[in-house]
């Protein structure tokens, strides 16, 4: 928040948001329509709305409106798949865990720290692997509900992926929350003055609770999709990197915090399986 109001590039997503969402109230995409005209009905509405966010803003503005309102969009197209009836339910489900995930990244450091709010806050773009990752999983999906679609109705194992999902979710964002202006997507290497040790909240539960909810949210996403070989490689992939990272972030809050960090770390694990962190010399 700035001054008590949630400052003015998160009140613009927050609406583009809620536009692209609103793709759900178009007459006709509910119904039962060949899929070529749900396609064009699409397609009309996301031109549409990609020419009044041109319209209305340029800039800086005009980016931000454009990631929020595509993100809200697909969580739209998700929200169709999950209540419209289709075999592809569950990859609905999928759709809205995806685009909400990245635009309450965003919306959520508009709020707890908006001098660190850029267009990277969206985590669009985390990394090639990232996006290989994801898109890895549409192609098994895909690939798998053509050979054994069966596989792809397993409604008890999507709907424990959606819990996975849900709980993730909900212990990275009451990280951020938690954490405040000490929270940052990016790991700082030198220590500001409004710096803090956070040790409350879910942090008395965990020294790294945002990753351990993005590390289950992530193998979750998978096991809503029903995507064995993802569930496999989204699990090594995700612990290789979060073990990397937390390691490194660290050996940086021992240089900062000192002795406290260091009994910290002694009281409370990671939460992560086999995973404890950087190495402190005896």
């Amino acid at each position: 928040m700035a001054g008590g109001r949630l400052v003015p590039e998160g009140r613009l997503s927050a609406g583009c948001f809620a536009l692209g969402v609103s793709v759900t109230l178009v007459p006709g995409l509910s119904g039962t329509q060949s899929g070529f005209i749900t396609r064009v009905l699409l397609a009309t509405y996301l031109a549409f709305i990609n020419v009044l966010l041109l319209l209305l803003y340029r800039g800086l503005h005009y980016q931000v409106a454009v990631r929020a309102c595509f993100l809200g969009f697909v969580c739209g197209c998700g929200l169709l798949l999950s209540f419209g009836g289709s075999s592809w339910q569950h990859f609905g489900w999928y759709l809205c865990s995806l685009s909400f995930f990245h635009y309450s990244e965003y919306l959520v450091t508009a709020v707890i720290n908006p001098k660190s709010l850029s267009l990277d806050s969206f985590l669009l773009n985390h990394s090639m692997a990232y996006t290989l990752a994801a898109m890895s999983s549409w192609v098994e999906f895909t690939i798998e509900k053509l050979l054994f679609p069966g596989l792809k109705q397993i409604t008890w194992l999507s709907f424990f992926g959606l819990l996975m999902v849900l709980i993730g979710e909900s212990l990275r964002k009451a990280a951020m929350l938690t954490a405040g202006s000490n929270f940052n997507h990016i790991v700082q290497n030198e220590k500001a003055e409004s710096h803090r040790l956070v040790t409350n909240g879910v942090y008395a539960w965990s020294r790294h609770p945002s990753y351990v909810g993005w590390f289950y949210w992530s193998i979750g996403t998978q096991v809503i999709l029903c995507n064995p070989i993802c569930i496999i490689g989204y699990t090594l992939a995700s612990w290789r990197f979060f073990r990397e990272r937390i390691e490194e972030e660290e050996m940086t809050l021992i240089q900062f915090f000192g002795k406290d960090y260091e009994q910290y770390k002694k009281r409370i694990p990671t939460r992560l399986p086999f995973i404890k962190g950087a190495k402190i010399d005896p």
